[in-house]
This record gives structure tokens, sequence and C-alpha cells, in this order.
């Protein structure tokens, strides 16, 4: 599988801004279906009932009352949707579904995305890729070989402010990228979800959370790490809520091919707007604020630079959603695709896996020669 730095290169030049989006020309109307409608797959719904030349027929959830309040959605929009609560007999028997997006529980991912994709549908899938390296490289070769485009939900690679300062960090803005600085603080998981704090389910918080911002520091760099290390644990929430097994904070340091370091730290005992999210590139001739998209020469004290942002304000969700529906229409490859979703999850179990074994752990003995 093409993990070298050429195929990041190419990937990375795939970061059109967002306003692109409404440049192309139109097409068919879209047919998409979802799975999975709880917390976030009811926010996707949201979004994609907003995006023109797209018709969701149908909503499928295990609880049908989910199923039933997202049929509604669609309802209220003007549509309307046929409800499911089992996928598989969803995609034998309704035939008129052209992509499905999936926000199953993380546990789920891997066999709802097989099963999407061999059936030759389009598919927008919520990260992580899988919970193993292994279903991970499994969900890369059916993609490959499968008729639909394959999307992978790290929507903030869409995010208006984010996607400009990439633009400008791989056109040469910064110089040489030498450092990632990044800071997930805040509060803790949401309790009405159980399966958050079962690691077994969610791979863990680094796996499950963490792995936005480490995905757009690989992005940023243009490799993925070669070695991981880090400690972690639950130092507050312990047994709390009942049975948890998910860490509440770690710090990791990643080493990348060309001496470039992430140093990222994440908890969730943070005190309400003490530090928050940051996300930091430092270069040879300067650094930028990914979240602000505002740089700073080196060596130079001023008011930090603040890049033109188009789509400002727009939500990162929607322009993820939108961008794969023109993907679709057009036959493009995504920004956020199967290969970068690889890179992104086995990056997470490799940060993982240096912070249960206390020790550095290497890209290869994880994944295997790139």
């Amino acid at each position: 599988m093409p993990y070298s730095r050429r195929t990041w290169l190419r990937t990375a030049a795939l970061a059109a801004a967002p306003g692109l989006l409404r440049s192309q020309a139109p097409s068919d109307e879209l047919r998409v279906a979802f799975v999975g409608v709880g917390n976030r797959g009811a926010y996707l719904l949201e979004h994609m009932l907003k995006i023109a030349g797209v018709r969701v027929v149908a909503v499928c959830d295990l609880d049908e009352e989910r199923a039933r309040r997202a049929a509604k959605m669609v309802a209220d929009a003007g549509g309307s949707a046929r409800t499911w609560t089992d996928f598989r007999k969803m995609l034998d028997e309704q035939k008129d579904i052209d992509a499905v997006v999936q926000a199953v529980p993380d546990w789920a991912h891997k066999d709802v995305n097989l099963a999407i994709l061999e059936v030759g549908k389009h598919l927008y899938a919520e990260k992580p890729l899988a919970l193993t390296v292994e279903d991970c490289k499994l969900t890369v070769s059916v993609a490959r070989q499968a008729k639909g485009i394959m999307q992978v939900g790290f929507q903030l690679r869409h995010d208006p402010h984010r996607n400009a300062a990439m633009r400008f960090i791989h056109g040469g803005g910064l110089g040489r990228v030498l450092l990632c600085h990044g800071m997930r603080h805040g509060g803790d998981l949401p309790r009405e979800i159980p399966w958050y704090f079962d690691k077994t389910k969610s791979g863990d918080i680094l796996i499950d959370q963490g792995i936005h911002i480490l995905d757009l520091f690989t992005w940023a760099i243009g490799a993925h790490p070669v070695r991981a290390m880090g400690s972690g644990g639950t130092n507050l929430f312990v047994n709390e809520p009942p049975g948890r097994t998910v860490m509440d904070n770690y710090s990791l340091i990643f080493e990348y091919p060309g001496g470039q370091r992430v140093n990222f730290s994440h908890h969730y005992f943070d005190p309400p707007g003490f530090t928050g999210i940051q996300e930091r590139v430092f270069g040879s001739e300067g650094a930028m604020d990914l979240i602000r998209a505002s740089w700073q020469p080196r060596g130079k004290r001023q008011t930090p630079v603040p890049l033109e942002v188009p789509d400002a304000g727009r939500d990162a969700t929607y322009l993820s959603l939108a961008a794969f529906v023109e993907a679709v229409k057009n036959r493009r490859q995504p920004l956020n695709d199967v290969h970068s979703a690889f890179v992104a999850t086995v990056q997470a179990i490799l940060g993982t896996r240096a912070i249960y074994e206390k020790r550095i752990v290497t890209w290869e003995e994880v994944a295997g020669a790139a």
C-alpha cells in the first residue's frame, strides 16, 4: 500500500479551498442513506439535508425510535426517508441508494464499512478507520477495489481556517516544517454514551478523539511518524463512570523521518476556558496558528498576520459532507481519503501502544515497512 512521502505530497496537493465547492457544475441528484443516527449521525444528517443536489432516502439505526426521529428530520426538510433497523437488509432491499453515511460506534466501523463498500455504494465513514491495524489494512484493500468513493470523516481538514493555514504551509510559507505542538484540554466525555468509556469499543481517547489533531499535524509534515513515546493514564476520573477503562490524560511525542516532531497533550480536567485546544506548526521561517489561520515570522516580534480565509465561519462538518458529494459527482479523490485515514488511525494506535507499554514504539513494528 502506498504510504510514501510522494503519496503524502500528492494528497497534500488536493487541499483545495472549501470555497471551490460552489464553483462545481451541477450533476444528477445523489440519493443518500444514513447508518447510525445517534449523536454524531443526527448532526451529520442535519448538515446533509442542507446540501443541494442530495436526497436522503433512508435512515437506519438499531434503536427504532432514533430512526423515526431521523426520518422526521428528513420529512421536516421536505423529503421522505424509509426507516430501517438492519443496515444489511437496507442495502439488500432498497435499490435507490447511491451513497451511505456511516456514523456507528467505533467498534463497528470495520464491519459496516466493508459491507457498504462491497455492494458498490459510495461511503462517507466516520473516523477512526478501524480499531486494529489489521482491520485498517483490510478496509484500505477493499476500498481500493470498490466501485464507490470512500471519504473518512476527518472534517477538520475542511475547516476554512485550518484549510487556509495548510495551503500556506504546503506552499512554503513557513519554510521547512520543524515542530508541531498541540493541546486538546477540556471536560470529560459525555456520560450518556457508555461505549466512550470502554477502550475495547472506542480504542481509548487518543484513537477516538485526539486523532483529529494528529491527522492535521501529519498532513502538515507530509509523512507518517517513525516512532512514538508517551505517558498517560487516569488521574481524576478513576472508575468514573463505573467500569471506565479509558484514560483521562496523556502526553505524546512523535518523531518523523525528516527529524520533525509532534508534541501533543490531551486531558479531560481542564477548567472551562483555561487552555482548551491549540494547534501550532513551527517552521524555519515562522509559526502558524492553525485554528486562527494566522502566522508570525521567526525572529521578529509583531502582531500575527491573518491569512485570507475563504468561507470563514462556515461549519467544517457541512463543508466536509459537501466535499464528499462533490467528489462523488465528479469522481474525484477526496482530501480525507482512505489512505490518509489509514495513516491517521495507525498513528493513533502507535501512540496508544507507546503509552500502554511505557516504551518507544516504532511505526514499522506496528504497521510494517512503508
